[in-house]
C-alpha cells in the first residue's frame, strides 16, 4: 500500500489477518494526524535513520509505517517497525530500552517517559517521541494503551528469558549474531551476571545444534569433555575465560568469563535444568 493512498489511519499487515490500524491518531481524544504517513523497507531505512538503520536491520527489520500526530502546539511521532519474529521485536525494543528505567507491563515489554515511549508486541516494535520539550506522559499512555490493543501477536516475553537463573542476573538481552563473539553462535540470547555470562542459542534441529557444537570445540585446543547435557566441552579462553558449552536437544548454551572452565560447568548444569 502506497503511503500517499493512506488516508487517517496508518496501516499494517497483521499475520493471518487483514491490514489492522494501528498507528491512528484519532484514537486519542484532541489529536489528529499531520502530514503525509511514512513507510520504510530495508533497503530504504537508511533514508529515515541515517547512521541508526544498521542497527534495526541486523535485527531482522522487515519494514516500518510512521505517521505523526498533533494536538494544537504538540506532536507525538508513532513508528512502528515490522520484525522477523517476536523475538526480534523484543531483542530490539531492549537494545533501545532505556537501561536506567524498568520494563513495563505493556505487550511484551514496555516502557514511557516523559517524552518518550516503545513497547513489542508480537512482532512489532512501536516507538513514539512527543515534542516540545515538556512532560507528555499522559498522551503517551493513553497512545500506548490504544495501540497495543490494536496489535495482533504474543503479549508475553520470550520463554527463554525465565531460564536464566536469577541470582546474580543483571541484565538479558537478545544478540543478533555471534554471540560470544563466536560466528558459529548465531541468534541468542545473553545473561550479564555479576561475574560471568550465560547463553543461549536455538539451531533449527538436535543434528544442526550438535554439528555446530563440534566446529566450537575444535575452535579451543585445551577444549575437554564436560558431563553435561547431551554433550559439552569446557575450555580456558584468553577472552572468554573460563567456559563450557553444552548443547540440549537444538538448544547450545553454557557460561562464559568465570574463573576456571570447572566452575562455568558447575554453573551450566544449573542452566540446563532450567531449559524444558
Amino acid at each position: 500500500m502506497k503511503a500517499a493512498k493512506l488516508a487517517l489511519a496508518l496501516l499494517i499487515a497483521t499475520s493471518g489477518a487483514a491490514a489492522a490500524e494501528i498507528s491512528y491518531c484519532s484514537l486519542v481524544a484532541g489529536w489528529e494526524q499531520s502530514g503525509p504517513a511514512r513507510t520504510y523497507e530495508a533497503d530504504n531505512l537508511y533514508e529515515y535513520m541515517d547512521g541508526n538503520a544498521e542497527g534495526y536491520l541486523i535485527y531482522g527489520f522487515v519494514s516500518m509505517r510512521g505517521v505523526t500526530c498533533k494536538s494544537g502546539g504538540d506532536s507525538i511521532l508513532i513508528d512502528t517497525s515490522e520484525m522477523t519474529d517476536a523475538d526480534a521485536a523484543y531483542g530490539i525494543f531492549t537494545s533501545n530500552r532505556d537501561p536506567n528505567r524498568p520494563i513495563g507491563a505493556v505487550g511484551m515489554g514496555g516502557q514511557i517517559s516523559p517524552r518518550r515511549a516503545s513497547f513489542a508486541k508480537g512482532k512489532f516494535y512501536v516507538e513514539l517521541a512527543a515534542n516540545p520539550d515538556k512532560d507528555h506522559t499522559s498522551a503517551l499512555q493513553a497512545f500506548v494503551a490504544e495501540l497495543e490493543k490494536r496489535i495482533q501477536g504474543r503479549s508475553t516475553p520470550p520463554e527463554a528469558l525465565a531460564w536464566f537463573p536469577a541470582d546474580g542476573l543483571v541484565s538479558v538481552r537478545l544478540i543478533p549474531k555471534s554471540v560470544l563473539g563466536l560466528r558459529a553462535l548465531k541468534r541468542g540470547y545473553v545473561a550479564e551476571y555479576a561475574q560471568g555470562k550465560a547463553f543461549i542459542v536455538m539451531e533449527e534441529s538436535p543434528e544442526s545444534a550438535a554439528t555446530v557444537l563440534q566446529k566450537l570445540r575444535t575452535r579451543f585446543t585445551d577444549a575437554t569433555g564436560a558431563k553435561v547435557a547431551d554433550e559439552a566441552f569446557k575450555a580456558k579462553d584468553e577472552y572468554l575465560g573460563g567456559l563450557c558449552i553444552f548443547r540440549k536437544g537444538k538448544y547450545l548454551g553454557g557460561y562464559a568469563n568465570a574463573p576456571e572452565p570447572s566452575e562455568a560447568a558447575s554453573l551450566a548444569t544449573t542452566l540446563v535444568a532450567r531449559i524444558p
